[in-house]
């Protein structure tokens, strides 16, 4: 069996592989597999075609993987639960103290606390509109 023959099955299998783990390190040995069939179609030896494969494999996992990876791994920008409150305004409905109180956000009640045992947060007077 040719040698570029038996790298494209290699990176075949590493591509598969990939595809299974979702770790980016695989797709990277595959794709440095790749590149090994390239050459070794174009008649390199096989010592050479192994520094070409090592070559090939650190460049990717070094410098390419972690590009990958940071396009994949988004930082969370939506807010959910009780961390989507944070910053909102509140009016008090009965007065907070560092044990607690009541506050309405956005329509709905919530037990609230300050954050400073000292400090004391009047309900709010109801407008006269």
């Amino acid at each position: 069996m040719d040698p570029w023959l038996i790298w494209l099955i290699v990176a075949a299998v590493l591509a598969v592989a990939e595809i299974v783990t979702l770790t980016a390190a695989l797709g990277m040995l595959g794709g440095a597999a790749l590149v090994t069939a390239v050459f070794a179609a174009a008649g390199l030896p096989l010592p050479p075609q192994f520094v070409v494969f090592t070559i090939a494999a650190a460049a990717g996992l070094l410098f390419l993987r972690p590009v990958a990876l940071r396009r994949l791994v988004k930082p969370q920008t939506e807010r959910f639960g009780v961390d989507a409150l944070i910053g909102s305004t509140a009016q008090v409905l009965s007065e907070v103290t560092g044990r607690g109180g009541r506050v309405r956000i956005g329509g709905e009640e919530w037990t609230a606390r300050a954050y400073d045992e000292t400090l004391v947060i009047p309900r709010a007077r109801p407008s006269t509109s």
